[in-house]
């Protein structure tokens, strides 16, 4: 008889045991931190459904990223919020080599020369109608667009991105933007695509940081259900992945996190290239609101999250705890 012989419990008695047999340990380099960059100077905006996070100009960005390095955060995503008077259905601002992403990659390769730039594709920020592709007809153009941000991701790496991180869901924009960074030379700019990015409601807050919500205009669409994934599929979720990897993404996310961490574990089981999950707005600001209210402990829980999410299979996350977490680490 195994019990009372083997008894699990002898290695959980201290947390030096317990320390010593973990399987999943949170480290700073788990980390990308997603920067919201806005036009003008000393601004560092906190975003009423984000608390504790901010929209920031390229003055305090340059701040921001140094911070950043003496933590040990090595990799940034950049989002940017455009004005209104620059948007239309092309998203020609996107291709501006002056635009405000473009000028905020070089910010932070000027401030910290080794930090990994992300940045994000789609055409939803420069958009007048709010959404990740060109409106036509009553529908979002597939074609049209992916021809877009194959240009908008030449124009990031011109500027300096190490990675572009398309995150509209056209169907072939990967292999679109692969084949004109080949062209162009730039090999060794890389692809983070979200392969697996769902229609979730858990995108309000980063809606309201970048002012990127569809529009509410008649004859077009009101939401993003006819190019991001239902979130109801999971087989789905791992046929998108792997086109995308046949298509030349070096690393592939799913988004959102928490509800969705079988499709991490089922992508990380089919694939062999790093996994990326996106710990979104809307997990961010539950936590923070719920933690206000005194109903959770906001760093014991944060620390559940990120650790349920790599023990999952992820090998990073973008995630706006970053900072909360590597604090309370050190």
């Amino acid at each position: 008889m195994m019990y009372p012989l083997k008894r699990n419990r002898r290695l959980r008695t201290s947390e030096a045991i317990r320390s010593l047999v973990r399987e999943t340990v949170i480290t700073p380099n788990d980390f990308i931190v997603p920067l919201f960059v806005v036009e003008g100077k000393s601004i560092k905006e906190e975003i009423p459904s984000m608390p504790n996070y901010y929209r920031m100009s390229l003055d305090l960005l340059s701040k921001e990223a140094k911070e950043l390095w003496a933590m040990g955060l090595k990799s940034v995503l950049l989002f940017v919020k455009v004005p209104d008077n620059l948007k239309d259905n092309s998203g020609t601002e996107a291709l501006n080599p002056e635009g405000l992403m473009q000028r905020a990659i070089k910010t932070i390769k000027d401030a910290v020369p080794e930090m990994y730039v992300m940045t994000d594709v789609a055409l939803d920020p420069y958009s007048s109608y709010g959404h990740d592709g060109v409106v036509g007809n009553g529908q979002i153009v597939n074609d049209d667009t992916n021809a877009l941000l194959a240009e908008m991701s030449l124009s990031h790496a011109r500027a300096g991105a190490d990675m572009v991180a398309p995150s509209d869901m056209m169907d072939g924009r990967i292999f679109e933007i692969r084949t004109l960074l080949e062209d162009e030379g730039f090999h060794n700019t890389g692809i983070l695509s979200y392969s697996a990015k769902y229609a979730s409601a858990f995108y309000g807050p980063f809606r309201d940081a970048l002012d990127s919500a569809p529009a509410d205009i008649k004859d077009v669409p009101k939401d993003k259900k006819t190019y991001q994934m239902d979130f109801a599929n999971r087989d789905e979720a791992v046929k998108e992945t792997l086109m995308d990897i046949e298509e030349g993404a070096d690393i592939v996310m799913v988004k959102p996190g928490l509800c969705y961490l079988d499709i991490v574990r089922d992508i990380r089981d089919a694939v062999d290239v790093p996994v990326a999950v996106y710990q979104v707005s809307g997990e961010y600001a539950m936590l923070k609101a719920a933690a206000a209210k005194g109903w959770l402990d906001h760093d014991a829980v944060m620390l559940e999250q990120v650790t349920a999410i790599k023990r999952a299979g992820a090998h990073m996350m973008a995630s706006y705890f970053a900072k909360d977490v590597v604090k309370l680490l050190s």
